[in-house]
């Protein structure tokens, strides 16, 4: 039974945070030119010195080795690799999210970057409208057929992409987040370097899969403040089936470690409570799978700390992807939810978010709106 919880609630998301006291309970590539496709995503304003310093960020993507999947394509060429993604601002969205744990977002929300495009192919994401982008369908050797999905947006420049984001912080938001940014480093490096330039320093929020890899998250390292990766499997054979993720298991929990030594348990907040520095572990819990969301939680007590931030999201939604799939058509039950909770405590973690059973009705994008989740 849980007792003596503080509760944060913000819209359509209610967590509740276990606070310290138990008793409480609370890559050197050869260089290439822009071409026609990569001008395109930078403002003709811009100095010959800060082309510069967006070729050497963004170079890499000649032989890309950015994740885990190491597709070795010229992504300066079209839009390639398992991604799907150039060497632009392939952007889906640019708004305010007031969906994020209390202590990321606060009463203002964050402004949340949504690129398009994803290395991996969650069956169930439910931004499948933009992760799915410019990928063709294909049958994986778990047998799950993964379906095509829409095209690729329209490039944004970079200053376009930098008054969106400075228009959201007018209106009082702090944090800034990456969403599903494993594919697209160096142009969130020029992101960051660019508000910078510009006298802004929102809190850089970095929101993975952890399908990552530990030497792209090194190239961070003072640049992010407050990771915020989605441990999603602990069971090797579900990732492949579900996500087409060979390897994920140790690949994630390699990729998390080096956000931990980055920073390390302490979840450094202002006075109001909002994150400033910092780590959060989540974990989705998939209906019917239950064995998995315990291997994860006890990878990270073993392996990484039981001091650490954890968030258990029972958000899981059954999108139109899955029809047929056993479990996966369904919500989580009540008690699923409750039995990782109560392995959560058992393990003897300290710090972490527990997220309402009705939140799964919350996340339910649609990408076509400016505002996708309202």
């Amino acid at each position: 039974m849980l007792t003596g919880l503080r509760v944060g609630v913000l819209k359509n998301f209610v967590l509740k945070y276990y606070s310290e006291t138990r008793n409480t309970l609370t890559r050197d590539t050869t260089t290439v030119p822009f071409t026609h496709y990569s001008l395109s995503s930078f403002d003709s304003r811009f100095t010959t010195h800060d082309l510069k310093i967006a070729t050497l960020h963004i170079e890499v993507l000649s032989e890309c080795s950015l994740c885990p999947r190491e597709c070795r394509v010229n992504r300066f060429l079209e839009p390639s690799g398992y991604c799907r993604t150039g060497t632009g601002f392939a952007i889906s969205s640019i708004c305010i999210h007031r969906g994020e744990e209390p202590v990321i977002g606060g009463k203002q929300g964050i402004c949340n970057i949504f690129f398009s495009g994803c290395n991996l192919r969650c069956i169930y994401c439910q931004n499948h409208e933009i992760s799915f982008a410019g990928k063709s369908s294909f049958s994986g050797p778990s047998g799950t057929t993964w379906p095509a999905g829409p095209p690729l947006p329209e490039g944004m420049t970079l200053q376009e992409v930098i008054s969106k984001i400075i228009a959201v912080l007018d209106q009082g938001v702090l944090p800034v987040g990456f969403v599903s940014p494993s594919h697209v480093v160096p142009q969130v490096r020029i992101l960051i370097e660019e508000l910078h330039r510009q006298g802004r320093h929102p809190v850089f929020v970095y929101n993975t899969n952890a399908y990552e890899k530990a030497d792209t998250l090194r190239s961070l390292e003072g640049l992010i403040d407050v990771y915020l990766p989605d441990f999603k499997y602990g069971d090797a054979r579900l990732a492949m089936q579900l996500s087409d993720a060979p390897g994920y298991p140790q690949i994630a929990l390699s990729a998390i470690k080096e956000m931990y030594r980055q920073k390390g348990s302490v979840l450094v907040t202002d006075d109001h409570g909002q994150a400033q520095s910092g780590l959060i572990i989540r974990h989705l819990i998939l209906p019917g799978h239950l064995d998995n969301s315990i291997s994860v939680l006890h990878a990270i007590a073993k392996e990484i700390s039981t001091g650490v931030s954890v968030s258990l999201m029972s958000q899981y939604y059954p999108t139109v992807h899955v029809q047929g799939m056993e479990h996966l058509e369904r919500c989580l039950y009540p008690e699923e939810y409750r039995q990782v909770v109560s392995e959560f405590e058992s393990l003897g973690f300290r710090k972490g978010y527990i997220q309402e059973m009705d939140s799964a009705q919350h996340y339910q994008p649609d990408f076509s709106k400016d505002h996708p989740f309202e």
